[in-house]
């Protein structure tokens, strides 16, 4: 539930979804906070464990890459994943165990690959959530239209991550036409909410 639709998703839903009654969830979990914290603690482990597993790609490039497109997948199919980690993150001790969690694996990637020459000298652990961030904002905002565009933007941001080259990496997503840009604004959530207001405003206005 929470995949589908992120923190909009409540207690009951997920009874519903399991096929349980509500008393069962909340005799687990007090409260959808608890729930989500158990959720994104699941999740950054998983990521965790990713970042390690991609070690073993006998190339320093490769293994980052392996990491930042397949990490991705998760994060811009997850919409709940999404939402804990760029909005729900906000407790201390959550952050820290993320923190602590990734920077270790990540920070073995990206050494990794600078010691190679593979990858440019000031790029910092700390930039790769960053990235991730970027790339799940870009397919929230274009879920409706064309939800994979992301890659795009990875195939760019992977270019960018390398020492000067003489070429560039061919685009795996055609940029977006005029008329799927006018749809991703058109269909985007808050462009709604702002057009209902703006409605809503004018005609108390009157």
């Amino acid at each position: 539930m929470f995949t589908e639709r992120g923190l909009e998703a409540t207690l009951d839903d997920v009874a519903r979804h399991a096929g349980v009654g509500v008393g069962t969830v909340y005799r687990r979990f007090p409260d959808k906070a608890s729930l989500a914290g158990a959720l994104f603690d699941e999740r950054i482990d998983a990521l965790a464990e990713m970042a390690e597993r991609a070690q073993a790609q006998p190339d320093a490039w490769a293994a980052l890459v392996w990491f930042l497109e397949h990490s991705a997948e998760i994060l811009t199919s997850d919409r709940g994943l999404r939402q804990l980690l760029m909005f729900a993150a906000q407790g201390h001790d959550r952050v820290t165990y993320a923190r602590d969690r990734m920077r270790p694996a990540v920070g073995r990637l990206v050494k990794r690959a600078q010691a190679d020459g593979l990858v440019r000298a000031d790029l910092a652990a700390t930039d790769i959530p960053i990235i991730e961030f970027m790339l799940g904002s870009v397919a929230e905002y274009a879920r409706q239209v064309r939800p994979t565009v992301w890659r795009r933007y990875l195939a760019l941001m992977l270019d960018a991550l390398r020492p000067a080259r003489a070429s560039g990496t061919p685009l795996p997503e055609p940029a977006l036409s005029p008329d799927e840009m006018v749809e991703i604004l058109d269909s985007n959530p808050l462009s709604r909410r702002l057009a209902s207001h703006k409605t809503a405003t004018t005609t108390t206005e009157r």
